[in-house]
């Protein structure tokens, strides 16, 4: 038996699959304590799963910065997700760039596209990391709500290796950080200063969610990135800078508007770490690099 929850959108359906045909893993969490889905190998049919979404004819729109020496990671990137990333569905690749005419020329499928949006460069990467919450709800009140139903807003210094589908979609999704998926919560790196819009304190707090990965319905990460923002410039009108920009603030919204569908690892591995049995596939992950050599400054 398959159960479908669906929830209405004026473009698009959001269904979650727990089939009884799969086998069962009892090795990981596959389910949030407010019922959303952890997405694993083997907690999903993708055939059923496509089944239902491709008739669809969805458009599942794709950020990406690439900002300073950041620029020499979108060529893995690209031809990766073409040969891995929602493979079937109309994708449009929207590059975030202060050099634009060192973009990639790379093949893209029927159906996909890529539009370069200039931005301005950094001295700091902190400041690029701040600014994209700004950048992706500009770009979503300019552009993006009028050409696509989903939106994933990912980093560029990482690499697609496996299936990435269907099954991630969902209204407000997020990421299990993989360098803290076996620690307690007493050890995320949260932001702790009462006087940031983004504390938490020690006894709050789900998940640690990495901010390389915000993803679901246009309207909801508008959302996001709105809140997000103005929590952000509320903090540096108090000359307050959250311990991971981006990704402090987005781990306060994610307690506060729980996501519908949490991704396992398996969409945010590390190069550098090792394996672990949990995981049976590495589908996406953040490429070993120089961070000195390739940031403004470390």
């Amino acid at each position: 038996m398959n159960v479908v929850l669906a929830t209405p959108h004026p473009r698009c359906v959001y269904f979650s699959f727990f089939s009884e045909r799969l086998n069962r893993r009892t090795d990981v969490v596959s389910v949030t304590p407010w019922l959303a889905p952890i997405v694993w190998e083997g907690t999903f049919d993708p055939v059923l799963i496509d089944k239902i979404y491709k008739p669809m004819n969805l458009t599942i729109a794709t950020t990406v910065f690439a900002v300073g020496k950041y620029v020499r990671f979108l060529q893995d990137f690209l031809e990766t997700a073409e040969k891995h990333f929602m493979v079937g569905f109309h994708v449009r690749y929207y590059i975030f760039t202060d050099r634009p005419h060192d973009v990639p020329s790379v093949n893209l499928s029927q159906g996909r596209h890529l539009s370069v949006i200039q931005v301005p460069g950094s001295n700091r990467w902190q400041e690029i990391s701040a600014r994209r919450m700004e950048f992706i709800q500009t770009t979503i009140e300019r552009q993006i709500r009028r050409e696509a139903d989903y939106i994933f807003c990912l980093d560029v210094d990482s690499k697609f290796h496996a299936h990435w589908g269907s099954e991630s979609l969902g209204r407000l999704v997020a990421v299990i950080h993989p360098g803290y998926y076996e620690q307690s919560r007493d050890r995320f790196p949260y932001e702790r200063r009462l006087a940031s819009t983004a504390y938490i304190p020690m006894d709050e707090g789900d998940y640690y969610y990495g901010g390389a990965i915000i993803g679901g319905f246009v309207e909801d990460v508008y959302t996001l990135t709105k809140v997000c923002r103005t929590r952000f410039e509320e903090d540096a009108g108090n000359s307050i800078e959250a311990a991971w920009q981006e990704e402090s603030h987005l781990n306060r919204y994610l307690l506060d508007n729980k996501p519908s569908k949490v991704l396992s690892p398996e969409y945010l591995w590390q190069d550098i770490k090792a394996k672990i049995k949990q995981v049976k596939v590495i589908r996406f992950s953040a490429v070993i690099k120089n961070n000195a050599e390739v940031r403004p400054n470390v």
